[in-house]
């Protein structure tokens, strides 16, 4: 599962660069903060995943 979790933040972080360098300039904090944002929403969303993961395995 911890495997999982490490394949989609790489995914999530590759997209993210991938899609910043296609965007107009932007200043060095602009980018900054839309990077970390990104990075906490795919770990909010990895975290969701696991928690439904534990609960789905708790409830069978």
């Amino acid at each position: 599962m911890m495997k999982k979790l490490v394949y989609a933040f790489s995914l999530l972080m590759l997209v993210a660069t991938i899609l910043t360098s296609c965007r107009e300039k932007k200043t060095a904090g602009e980018k900054i903060q839309d990077g970390v944002e990104e990075v906490g929403d795919g770990i909010g969303d990895a975290v969701n995943n696991t928690v439904d993961k534990v609960d789905d395995a708790v409830k069978e």
